[in-house]
């Protein structure tokens, strides 16, 4: 598989997150065991995912500014997804469940490295979510969904049956998401590698009021 390399190459915004807890399946530095306890009963593969060892925390600790920040936690996201992408053909692979968590950021920090990386690999068969401490939201059946104790963007395999009724908002990535097949391109293929440059790229993909 052709994979994405975006890292090699130095970066003014190195440093602006601090690695608190490599991936581990049990994160000692965060306690998210009792929100993955009752998430599971909104969720139909978390518990199945858990049990097999198939879900990844990795945590770190934002130390530099908003805009520094944001890019970190996307270049974050991106390895998360290319450490994702090869389970897709693996038994269980739709089980499998990396957790990017992000201590001490602006509430606003995950929104933009959500946006693009779910439009850079939704055509590859990956979905991304975002989800904020302590924020109050209800599944599609209008029951609550407990308040994440911690900010992280969760990447995943993504269910084609399923998950595109989960992107109405954006129907152009459900479509995609809908018929998605990892050829094993470059998820930045015709795209800037800059995150300045890759924000004013995916400026055209915000919906239109």
């Amino acid at each position: 598989m052709t994979t994405t390399q975006i890292d090699g190459a130095l970066r003014s915004t190195a440093g602006a997150l601090r690695l608190v807890e490599s991936r581990t399946t049990s994160p000692k530095t965060v306690d998210v065991a009792e929100y993955v306890e009752a998430i599971a009963a909104h969720c139909p593969y978390l518990a199945r995912s858990v049990a097999r060892g198939l879900t990844g925390w990795t945590v770190y600790k934002a130390r530099g500014g908003a805009a520094d920040v944001q890019a970190e936690v996307f270049h974050a996201g991106v390895r998360a997804a290319e450490w994702v992408r090869p389970w897709a053909t693996r038994p269980h692979g739709a089980l499998v469940c990396e957790n990017i968590v992000v201590v001490g950021a602006e509430q606003d920090a995950l929104a933009w490295p959500h946006w693009v990386l779910k439009h850079l690999y939704g055509p590859v068969g990956l979905m991304f979510g975002k989800f904020s401490a302590g924020e109050e939201k209800t599944d599609r059946h209008g029951s609550r969904i407990p308040a994440p104790p911690v900010s992280f963007l969760p990447v995943r395999v993504a269910v084609r049956p399923r998950d595109p009724r989960l992107l109405e908002r954006t129907p152009d990535l459900a479509a995609a998401v809908a018929v998605a097949v990892d050829d094993g391109r470059d998820a930045f293929e015709g795209i800037p590698h800059d995150w300045k440059e890759i924000k004013e790229w995916a400026h055209h993909l915000l919906p239109r009021q």
